[in-house]
């Protein structure tokens, strides 16, 4: 089986398809708050999930890492407005440390090619 790699350099790629699945990197993005973050990034990974030909009406999982907790309300309002009615993923959220103070929170995707 073939393996595509979707905006791909030195140290990693966008996105990886292969067997009919494609991961997302950790996706994130600038803004004043994690609402705005989280738009910005859930558009990113629109837009790679039509790259690699499918959409988020077929997410099987997603990862959450967020930076600070209180800021979990905030951020899911963004999520439940973008995640596909009927089809939401296996998701999981934890606190954590990212690798830039400016970002507020990063997220992960596993969708299907159908």
């Amino acid at each position: 089986m073939a393996i595509t790699r979707i905006k791909s350099g030195d140290r990693m790629s966008q996105a990886v398809v292969h067997n009919n699945l494609v991961y997302t990197a950790g996706q994130v993005a600038e803004g004043d708050s994690i609402a705005e973050q989280t738009a910005d990034i859930l558009s990113q990974i629109d837009a790679l999930l039509a790259e690699a030909g499918t959409d988020k009406s077929n997410l099987i999982s997603a990862t959450i890492w967020i930076t600070d907790m209180d800021e979990f309300d905030e951020m899911n309002m963004v999520w439940d407005s973008w995640v596909s009615k009927g089809n939401a993923p296996a998701r999981a959220c934890v606190e954590s440390k990212l690798a830039k103070p400016k970002f507020l929170v990063e997220i992960q995707v596993v969708a299907a090619i159908v």
